[in-house]
Order: C-alpha cells, then sequence, then structure tokens
C-alpha cells in the first residue's frame, strides 16, 4: 500500500495524465461497453432453458424489442468513438504521442518477466514503469482488436442482407458465433483484468478517479510511473531554468 495516510490531500501534487480528449473517449467507450454487455448477454442467452434468468432481464427492459433498441444504440456509439479514435490518433498531436507510448517495446518483456518473477518473491524489486504499463497496453490493444472483431460482426448481424450480398461467406450464422464468443472474453478481460488493475488492485483500493478527472498524485506516480515522473519533473525543471530534486518533486 503507498504511505499517503500522512499527507492532506489538498497538500498533496498532483500530474495531469490525461487530456480531456482522452477522457471523453474512455468514458463513452465504458458507457457503451457496459450496455452492450448488460443487454448483449441476455439477448445471447434467450430461448435456451438453461438461462431462464434472461427473460427476466428482457421484462426488466419491457421487450426484447426495447433491449434489441438499447443493444444497438450501444453498437453505434462504440462506432463512433472507436471512428473518432482513429481521427484523433492520426490527425492530433496528443493521439499521436499516445500512441507511440503504447506501442509495445523489448522493454515491456523484460518488465513481464521481473514482475513475473516479483511476484513469486524470487526478486525483491519491481520493474520501473514509463507512461503506460505493459498490462495497460495489452489493455488497449485488446479494446482494439475486440473492437474489430465486434464491429464487424455486429454490423453482420444489424445488416444481414447486406453482408450476404458482400460478404456471402460471413454467414450469419458465423457472425453470431464470433460475436458472441469476443463479448464473452471482452466481458471477462474488463471485468477480471481491467477492474482489478485500475480499481480493486490493494494499492487502489476502492479505486481510482484518474479516468474522470485525469490527475494522479505524485507518490502514485513514483509508485507506479516513476520513469514519467522523472521525466515530467525535468521537463518542468528544464521550463523553469532550475535544479530539480526529483525525490521531492520540488525545484531547487
Amino acid at each position: 500500500m503507498r504511505q499517503t495516510s500522512g499527507i492532506k490531500a489538498e497538500e498533496r501534487e498532483f500530474f495531469q495524465r490525461f487530456g480531456l480528449q482522452f477522457r471523453v473517449q474512455h468514458t463513452l467507450l465504458f458507457l457503451s461497453t457496459i450496455t452492450l454487455i448488460v443487454t448483449g448477454v441476455p439477448l445471447w442467452c434467450m430461448g435456451r432453458p438453461e438461462y431462464s434468468w434472461s427473460q427476466a432481464v428482457v421484462n426488466t427492459f419491457g421487450s426484447i424489442e426495447t433491449m434489441r433498441y438499447i443493444h444497438r444504440a450501444g453498437a453505434a456509439v462504440l462506432i463512433l468513438v472507436s471512428i473518432y479514435h482513429l481521427f484523433y490518433t492520426v490527425f492530433t498531436k496528443e493521439g499521436r504521442r499516445e500512441f507511440i507510448e503504447l506501442l509495445p517495446r523489448q522493454k515491456d518483456v523484460r518488465d513481464v518477466t521481473i514482475n513475473s518473477l516479483y511476484f513469486l518473491g524470487l526478486l525483491k524489486y519491481r520493474p520501473s514503469f514509463g507512461r503506460y504499463t505493459y498490462y495497460e497496453k495489452f489493455d488497449y490493444w485488446a479494446v482494439y482488436w475486440g473492437c474489430v472483431i465486434m464491429i464487424g460482426t455486429g454490423l453482420v448481424l444489424w445488416f444481414p442482407e447486406v453482408a450476404a450480398k458482400y460478404v456471402p461467406w460471413f454467414t450469419y450464422a458465423l457472425g453470431a458465433e464470433v460475436h458472441a464468443d469476443e463479448a464473452i472474453l471482452a466481458a471477462l478481460s474488463l471485468f477480471i483484468w481491467h477492474f482489478y488493475n485500475v480499481h480493486f488492485n490493494p494499492s487502489r483500493f476502492p479505486g481510482t478517479l484518474v479516468w474522470w478527472h485525469g490527475k494522479m498524485s505524485r507518490e502514485e506516480m513514483i509508485h507506479d510511473h516513476v520513469l514519467e515522473y522523472y521525466k515530467k519533473v525535468l521537463a518542468q525543471t528544464k521550463s523553469k531554468g532550475q535544479k530539480a530534486d526529483p525525490q521531492s518533486g520540488t525545484t531547487m
């Protein structure tokens, strides 16, 4: 656990980690994904005796038509935010910088190895992470690939006549199976992997609001992204033309 109990919240130093565009995209992605999971899983389970609970969920929404409408509305938001993210990545300086930082590197392999040995008790130190850890990069690229599959197969299910005309080899049954399997995988990844790393990890519990305000305390930066912390302190020092003390985050 981080030792921050002796520091008042108003006295703690914070760094702006994520900009507004990044946070808006994440929020829309989160809301659309939760909507798709809540409505999609019962739709997939409908008609199967072993999943009789799905009818109760449908009844909560009023009807299966209403649930399908909400599901497709969530899908539309996911498609729009995916397109927006593509433009954000290509045409904005911030987007290009974030994309480059999220690319896998040889250091990530070393970090996985060191962290695994640390968890096994074979090493007494953790790897030093930069702007993104290897598991944060995994989150990003899993979502990236997942969106390609979910949107592609979802469009086949949404517009079966068009799909039958232009991609006849990709049948409705195949699309439904791939869509369902990827959805379950995405839900498990979100609720087990992502939620643990971001909110349920003992060092973060009961959660973090960095996704909302984009800010991270100096203590959190040093614990989770120490290399980025040093980079920020150095940049601040150069901009002020002063010498810095990285351990305290102050200038002299």
